[in-house]
């Protein structure tokens, strides 16, 4: 990989990935390479800033802090095919980023880490693309990406959040939803929102989308899980002033007004990671992440 150009990103309101931060950008500078430093979150988004002043994408962008930075990084750099290294610094879960460990793995005594910089220099990682999801509105030529998750949620601020959603997939209306909304949701964003929702858990390697209704008011309404290239659209039924927000990885994309309707499917444009772990476990992962406790009559797991 050449590292002409790197991007730092670190998480707003993180002292510990604003530090980390500064300490990358010191080693490659005095290694010759042109890097920009920038802070990313809720209110802070550096990236059409960056794309102005650097006058083009990088080698690549390394991302300090949680997910949702990474989430942020995923939306703005994904389209450019720009591959992101993430690490865990600040951050709370961290499924989409790395130990932090990694990130000093290797490192000298003096605090060095040019051992990782020249691991991938030495194309010593592996590349793993993500399956992103586009929305827009029918009839309007912005286009929203998501790499967890599109969800669409009553816009009432003075009633009860409820909202009525007609789905309709592949051109057939599959279902109308009555209750706190609509979650579409990527492999990878399967262990969010719309895990939280009682979603499935879908491995990244699989190419699907679930459809995951919020609280719906109908036993009958159940979650969905549809092929990658599937076709799916949503229109909010109800008065006029029952609008509808749309929110992209937890951030807000827009409104829809009762009629109009919402295409969403599979963005062309993945999200390309950085792995570093020589052995990573997906499962691992989950069981820690997840605190997920086993047997309980057992302390240890089986040696089988």
């Amino acid at each position: 990989m050449r590292l002409d150009t790197v991007w730092l990103i670190h998480r707003a309101a993180s002292q510990a990935a604003l530090r980390q931060a500064r300490r990358c950008a010191e080693i490659l500078r005095d290694q010759g390479v042109a890097v920009a430093v920038a802070m990313s979150g809720p209110s802070a988004n550096p990236f059409p800033g960056l794309l102005a002043d650097e006058g083009g994408a990088p080698d690549l962008a390394v991302v300090l802090g949680g997910d949702g930075t990474v989430l942020g990084a995923a939306r703005h750099l994904a389209p450019l095919g720009v591959p992101i290294l993430s690490f865990n610094v600040g951050g709370h879960f961290g499924f989409l980023a790395q130990e932090r460990k990694l990130l000093t793995q290797g490192a000298a005594p003096d605090g060095d880490q040019e051992d990782l910089w020249q691991r991938l220099r030495d194309d010593r990682f592996a590349l793993e693309r993500r399956m992103m999801l586009e929305a827009r509105i029918d009839g309007s030529e912005v286009v929203h990406t998501a790499l967890n998750d599109f969800y669409f949620r009553p816009g009432l601020e003075d009633e009860a959040p409820t909202c009525v959603l007609e789905l309709e997939i592949d051109g057939e209306v599959v279902d109308q939803y009555r209750g706190d909304g609509l979650i579409m949701a990527t492999a990878t964003g399967s262990t969010g929102y719309s895990m939280a929702a009682g979603g499935p858990i879908l491995h990244p390697g699989v190419e699907a989308i679930v459809v995951n209704p919020i609280c719906a008011m109908s036993l009958s309404s159940r979650p969905l899980v549809v092929p990658p290239r599937a076709q799916l659209a949503v229109w909010p039924l109800g008065e006029s002033n029952r609008r509808v927000r749309l929110w992209k990885d937890g951030a807000h994309a827009t409104v829809l007004e009762p009629g109009d309707r919402c295409l969403v499917g599979r963005s062309p444009h993945p999200a390309v990671m950085v792995l570093l772990d020589q052995s990573p476990s997906y499962y691992r992962s989950l069981s820690r992440k997840l605190h997920w406790a086993g047997s309980l009559t057992a302390a240890e797991p089986s040696p089988n």
